[in-house]
Parts: structure tokens; C-alpha cells; sequence
């Protein structure tokens, strides 16, 4: 990639305000294209400018309704390829179907992988993503992914609000690391909830591994989809004599119940990103949404550069 290609980025429908927030950081307009539909709901797509030869950034998270916007995705990548881009950068802030990345049973189908060769052949030459379901997607590529981490960002929002003694909750085994790295920035010990699932969205709190009597919880998670887990978690630690719960996420994806269930929830605060823009109907006055667009725009500009983005994972 040369390094004179102008730096083009363009969006979707499903987070247009993230895109607008990047591109005032790039200090350059946002790409003009429209994206609509013919009459019988068939996805329509029209690039309004020239794209020869740019380097050209499409912002598109896979937030509901979800096929939807994997489409609008897929359509935009090709209209941008038979435009002769010079390189096409897919920003996927929220990665969905992630979490069918393995057969867990018999005939299951892996559509963590099934979404990446999909995007692949339609002609995107790199990926730039956020927290991940699980890190080895990255692996589900053949081409170069960047993996943010909205780690940093909850940590500090965290820091500013000086909670006193904090003990920082994995809602499963599965999400150690992933608490590990908030309590190392937080210099708070760890505990984990020991839970089951029955059946996808379903889970049932066994035990918690950890003090905390007369702590603050910091319940964290990559997304909160059902709040099924968040909540009888929260409820299980209060049970347990923790002081104040708070909880946090990258992706506030919240379908079905999950509005419902936090606002009954004994949650203080729950913390999440842009990632995912949320709907009326899921704005409540407890949650709290932190903006990923500067993380994103620094690693666009980075890409554009030929520069390392390594220096955005040690902030």
C-alpha cells in the first residue's frame, strides 16, 4: 500500500455516529455513500465518489438486526472492490456469531469461521475489530486482523471514580484472562462465579471463588446479550456480602430481556461502549456508554501509515 493512497472511510447503518466520531478525530469527511433497499427489502448500495485506488475503510459493526448489516457489509466491500480500491479495510467494532467459534456438539456449524471466509472472498484485504468473543478468531482469517481491546478505557473510567476496595469478577472460567487484565490495571484482586449453562442464554450461578464481603464488584464481560448472567451474578455476590456491584462490558448487544432484567437488577452502574449503539428502548439511566471512536481512529490513522498499533495495547 502506498503510502500517498488517500484514506477514504465510509459507513454502513448500523452505527453511523461511530463513524462520524472517527472521522472528525481523522480530521477528514466521511466517504459519501447511501445504503437502502429496493422495495421487496433486497439491500441497495451506491458509492457516491471515486474510490480508485484509496485506501478505504468501511465502519460496520454486526449490531442488530444483525443479517442485516453483515449484508450491507459484504455488499459495500464488493461495490468498493469493483470500484478498484486500493485496499479495503472492513472496521468491525462488534464481531457477531462469534460465539459458535467450535463444535461444542455433534453437527454444529462454526460461523466464527463461516463469517470470515465469507468476508474474505468478498474482497476485504484486512480486518480491525474490538475484543473479540474469543482471541483465536483472529486465526479464523487468512488475512491481517487487528484486535482492539476496550480494556484501557473501562479501566480508566473506573480509576476516576475511586470505589475504594474493588474486587474485579470473571462471570465464568471462560472470562479470566479477560477480568485478570481489568484487576492487574486496577491493582484489585480477582474472583470468578462458577456457573453452568443448561442451554444457550441460560445460566445458573453454583458458586463464587473469591473474597468479597464488604467489597465493591466489578462484574466484567466482552458483551451483555440476555443480562442472564450479569444479573443472577450480581445477585449471587450481593447474597454473598458484597457492598456495591457495578458491571461492565464491551458490547452492549441486550436483546430479549435484558433491559427488563437490569433495571430490577441490585446493579449500581453498567458500563459499556459505542461499540453497538443503543436503541431507546435499551437507554436506561444505570448504564453508561464509553466511546471506543479515538482507540479506533489512531489505529485507522496507524494502518493508513504503515505504523505499529502495538503502542495502543500498553496505554
Amino acid at each position: 500500500m502506498a503510502m500517498e493512497s488517500r484514506l477514504e472511510v465510509f459507513t454502513g447503518n448500523a452505527n453511523p455516529k461511530l463513524a462520524q466520531e472517527i472521522v472528525r478525530h481523522l480530521g477528514i469527511p466521511l466517504g459519501d455513500s447511501w445504503v437502502g433497499t429496493f422495495s421487496d427489502g433486497e439491500i441497495q448500495v451506491r458509492i457516491k465518489e471515486t474510490v480508485r485506488g484509496a485506501d478505504v475503510f468501511v465502519v460496520q459493526p454486526f449490531s442488530y438486526p444483525i443479517n442485516e448489516h453483515i449484508m450491507e457489509l459484504l455488499i459495500m466491500i464488493d461495490a468498493f472492490s469493483r470500484a478498484s480500491a486500493g485496499r479495503i479495510t472492513a472496521v468491525i467494532p462488534y464481531y457477531g456469531y462469534a460465539r459458535q467459534d467450535r463444535k461444542a456438539r455433534s453437527r454444529d456449524p462454526i460461523t466464527a469461521k463461516m463469517l470470515a471466509d465469507i468476508l474474505t472472498a468478498v474482497g476485504a484485504d484486512r480486518i480491525l475489530t474490538m475484543d473479540l468473543h474469543a482471541g483465536q478468531i483472529q486465526g479464523f482469517f487468512n488475512i491481517p486482523v487487528d484486535h482492539l481491546k476496550a480494556m484501557p478505557i473501562i479501566a480508566d473510567y473506573f480509576k476516576a471514580k475511586e470505589l475504594g476496595e474493588i474486587v474485579v469478577i470473571s462471570p465464568d472460567v471462560g472470562g479470566v484472562t479477560r477480568a485478570r487484565e481489568l484487576a492487574d490495571r486496577l491493582a484489585a484482586p480477582l474472583a470468578i462465579i462458577d456457573k453452568r449453562r443448561p442451554e444457550p442464554n441460560v445460566a445458573e450461578v453454583m458458586n463464587v471463588i473469591g473474597k468479597v464481603v464488604g467489597k465493591t464488584a466489578i462484574i466484567v464481560d466482552d458483551m451483555i446479550d440476555t443480562a442472564g448472567t450479569i444479573t443472577l451474578g450480581a445477585q449471587a455476590l450481593l447474597d454473598r456480602g458484597a457492598k456495591a456491584i457495578y458491571a461492565c462490558c464491551t458490547h452492549p448487544v441486550l436483546s430479549g430481556p435484558a433491559i427488563e432484567r437490569l433495571k430490577a437488577a441490585p446493579i449500581q452502574e453498567v458500563v459499556v461502549t459505542n461499540t453497538i449503539p443503543l436503541r431507546e428502548s435499551q437507554k436506561l439511566d444505570k448504564i453508561k456508554v464509553l466511546s471506543v471512536a479515538t482507540l479506533f481512529a489512531e489505529a485507522i490513522r496507524r494502518i493508513h501509515e504503515n505504523r505499529s498499533l502495538s503502542s495502543l495495547f500498553d496505554v
